[in-house]
């Protein structure tokens, strides 16, 4: 029932609510990345859904377009500025993704919309994080760290999805004030993780040296 209909019902009007309370907040934040970066203020990104289907996803940018003599982008450390590291640390970045809840191509917890084109580097189990809606507060956060590997991550929004009750969505939110206090302590923004794809690419890579 919870799964259902109710979380859908809450993530509306949490969402409507949200939306028309931080109205200024968007104008002010909105202010800040274009006197920090220019245009545009959004940064967007197709990015995969409930069932893998695909949407837009929406934020605030937190990177220039600076690039290097041949007119390639520069690396994303070397984009990232400290408004941006900032807007990181603390997810007000992630604000915009208010729209995508309350448009229905996401939740307000659920695993995290990743990028189309991790979809071929997926193993077989971690495809039922597909199961339910992305979400803008992920389930890893249970697990107390600011931080975490790919591997980690997974783990909790498998479980997470085959497990959504109202609860442990709760404990979800709950558990985030604690992660985000941890995140701007340790500038979580300017965090290096590699991308999904390069970090399955180098553990083939590794296995096949091993193998050998």
């Amino acid at each position: 029932m919870y799964r259902k209909y109710i979380k859908r019902l809450l993530d509306i009007m949490i969402s409507l609510v949200a939306i028309l309370v931080l109205l200024p907040v968007y104008v002010v934040l909105g202010i800040c990345v274009f006197w920090n970066m220019g245009s545009p203020i959004l940064f967007s990104q197709r990015r995969i859904g409930k069932d893998e289907k695909a949407f837009t996803l929406y934020k605030f940018r937190s990177m220039t377009d600076a690039k290097d003599e041949n007119g390639n982008l520069l690396p994303e450390k070397d984009r990232l500025t400290k408004f941006g590291i900032l807007l990181r640390s603390s997810s007000l970045d992630e604000l915009p993704e208010l729209f995508s809840i309350l448009k229905g191509d996401m939740s307000f917890v659920g695993p995290r919309p990743l990028p189309t084109y991790y979809g071929p580097y997926f193993y077989p189990e971690e495809r039922k994080r597909h199961q339910v809606r992305g979400g803008l507060i992920p389930p890893d956060g249970l697990g107390g760290a600011a931080t975490c590997d790919w591997e980690t991550q997974f783990k909790y929004e498998i479980y997470y999805a085959e497990h959504v009750t109202f609860l442990m969505d709760v404990r979800v939110v709950l558990s985030t004030f604690k992660i985000l206090s941890d995140r701007l302590k340790t500038d979580y923004g300017a965090d290096d993780r590699p991308h999904l794809n390069k970090y399955r690419e180098t553990m083939d890579i590794s296995k096949t040296i091993i193998r050998k």
